[in-house]
């Protein structure tokens, strides 16, 4: 009787568990099979979810529940607390499986050349996110004694940023935030975001319910320069073609006409200003310079020579994620994604390396919205089932499930399982109901290895 075609996943976020879903959806799933083992550096999974998604978005963190359903099916396991690189090897999971997915994400934030990027008060987003969605792995505090702050980008993690800055602590208590983040939060003293983006309202990437959700707090007063309303061609033609990017551009056209109001807390935002410097004394965050863009007919932008210098006393860079680097994979350094052709690994001199594929941010960029990576992990998953019916996939040397258990006991690492996420979800629902709240996340890996029963 035939084995089942045995995977290795390696990340647990979105993008690792549709690829499983897309492995036991397939014909191969009922003959003859597939078992599929997820290999996750957290203690706990759902990635990008449960460590970069704002603690207030409730409707994005339902995506949970259909991923649930995936890691409860029986071919599934979930190996957490594994790092790829140290406690396990590319070598070491070809021995174990037919074939292997990367879907490792992204969480540093990429690199903004600026000159005083380096300075005290100059912050990544990713950082920033990471600290407030409870990240075990940095530090528990965060440095929030800016009352006008700069977010410098167009993008959903700006908007992100600009609200949880934006917002009271108490406002944030009734979600998921852990004790140690309520209490850095209650201490934030913020009054006034400044976003920035160097385009103008036809190319912001915010997604329409984001953008609207920024007006929905009562401390929250959102502010639009009418002068920032501009489209030429292209941006028309955009708009036309593109109902999004129409609903945010109307978004935010109502808000540059409406009286502004008294809430306490400002968000501006302001288009056609390109970041050109942040400026520091005695190594601080005291400002930021941009300069002024306009339109040039094709929806790009052209600097104008006029200069503007924006007292600030922090700056958040939300310019994009970056991955990063996987041992043994090749490598394009500058968009920090693995070179594939429809999800096939291809190594420096065109070849497929055999039985290894990518999905997800680190095959693709960080772009596009959770839900994207569906698609993405569908022609992945579909391009190494063809491999396997044309048998051009390696032989593991020892495919029983059994052999990993082993492995990873002999190598000595501490593993969480799907039925240790169960335990830990649990211990953070407890925590949560004598307040009211669905939740407390807990924080420490330790703490989070001992509720796993790990």
């Amino acid at each position: 009787m035939p084995r089942p075609l045995r995977v290795a996943i390696v990340g647990a976020g979105p993008a690792g568990i549709y690829a499983a879903d897309a492995l036991l959806k397939s014909d191969v799933a009922a003959d003859p099979g597939v078992s599929v083992d997820l290999f996750e550096r957290m203690p706990a999974p759902f990635g990008l979810i449960r460590y970069g998604v704002a603690p207030d978005h409730p409707r994005i963190k339902g995506i949970v529940t259909a991923l649930h359903q995936v890691l409860d099916k029986p071919q599934v396991r979930l190996f957490g607390n594994v790092n790829y690189g140290t406690d396990v090897h590319l070598d070491d999971l070809r021995a174990f499986y037919d074939a292997v997915i990367f879907s490792t994400g992204a969480m540093a934030d990429r690199e903004l050349r600026i000159p005083g990027v380096d300075l005290d008060g100059s912050y990544g987003a990713a950082d920033f996110a990471s600290w407030y969605d409870g990240h075990p792995d940095v530090p528990r505090t965060w440095p929030l004694h800016a009352e006008k702050v700069a977010v410098l980008g167009v993008g959903n993690v700006a908007l992100d940023i600009s609200r949880i800055l934006a917002k009271t602590a108490d406002e944030l208590l009734p979600t998921e935030i852990p004790p140690n983040v309520y209490e850095g939060l209650k201490a934030n003293r913020a009054k006034e975001i400044h976003v920035f983006g160097r385009r103008g309202p036809a190319q912001a990437k915010f997604s329409p319910m984001e953008l609207r959700e920024l007006d929905h707090s009562p401390s929250i007063e959102v502010i639009v320069n009418p002068e920032d309303i501009d489209y030429d061609e292209g941006s028309i033609a955009e708009r036309r073609g593109n109902k999004q990017t129409d609903m945010v551009a109307k978004t935010l056209e109502n808000w540059a006409i409406r009286d502004v109001g008294d809430r306490p807390h400002r968000i501006h935002l302001h288009f056609f200003e390109s970041p050109v410097e942040i400026l520091g004394e005695d190594g601080k965050v005291v400002g930021l310079r941009t300069e002024r863009t306009e339109l040039d007919g094709t929806g790009n932008v052209k600097g104008t020579g006029t200069y503007t210098d924006w007292e600030v006393d922090a700056v958040y860079r939300a310019v994009g994620y970056l991955s990063d680097k996987l041992p043994k994979l090749p490598w394009d350094l500058e968009s920090g994604t693995v070179p594939d052709e429809g999800g096939r690994v291809i190594e420096e001199g065109g070849d497929h390396l055999q039985s290894v594929y990518v999905t997800g941010w680190i095959r693709r960029g960080p772009v596009g919205l959770i839900g994207h990576t569906k698609g993405d992990a569908n022609e992945t998953v579909a391009n190494l089932l063809d491999d396997f019916a044309h048998e051009r996939l390696h032989t593991p040397v020892s495919p029983g499930p059994e052999a990993v258990d082993a492995f990873l006991a002999e190598r000595g690492v501490r593993f969480t399982t799907w039925e240790g996420w169960y335990k830990l979800d649990a211990a953070e629902r407890a925590l949560g109901e004598p307040q009211g709240r669905e939740r407390v996340k807990i924080v420490e890996r330790e703490d989070m290895l001992r509720e796993s029963g790990a």
